[in-house]
């Protein structure tokens, strides 16, 4: 059981306590566990929703020379702002609204995610506040084409 906890903290983020106890609810069964965890997340990044966002970062990405996009990801710290989850979440977000080219940022939290459809790009923003324990948002972005 240790290690399917531990396994479970490596793909969720979340606590040692809050798996273990994810772990037991499933009857030890992990798929079921992780499914709980992620809609615990969902959950608690719904109540984070309101919290100020004074720091964050800047993305940029360049297709072909031809397409270019700037993007502002704004979150509660510059301890998160400065973090691996938050970089990534911008870089993907940036690719993706560089494929897509949504108008706004709620048709882009609207949209299925380009790398995998089944999952909506607003999830992917939940996810990031669930494993961070911070409110982050898409505050805007800029798409160019030549």
């Amino acid at each position: 059981m240790t290690s399917d906890i531990q396994k479970l903290r490596e793909e969720t983020g979340a606590g040692v306590m809050d798996c273990k106890r994810a772990l037991t609810e499933a009857n030890g069964d992990f798929e079921v566990a992780k499914a709980l965890m992620h809609a615990q997340g969902l959950a608690k990044a719904e109540r984070k929703g309101a919290r100020t966002t004074g720091a964050g970062l800047l993305e940029t990405h360049i297709h072909n020379g031809r397409i270019g996009v700037l993007l502002e990801v704004r979150c509660e710290t510059d301890f998160v702002a400065r973090g691996e989850m938050l970089k990534v979440l911008a870089h993907d977000l940036a690719m993706h609204i560089s494929a897509m080219n949504p108008a706004t940022v709620d048709e882009l939290l609207a949209q299925p995610y380009v790398r995998d459809e089944s999952v909506p790009v607003g999830d992917l923003v939940k996810d990031v506040i669930a494993k961070t324990g911070e409110n982050v948002r898409v505050e805007r972005f800029a798409r160019f084409e030549v």
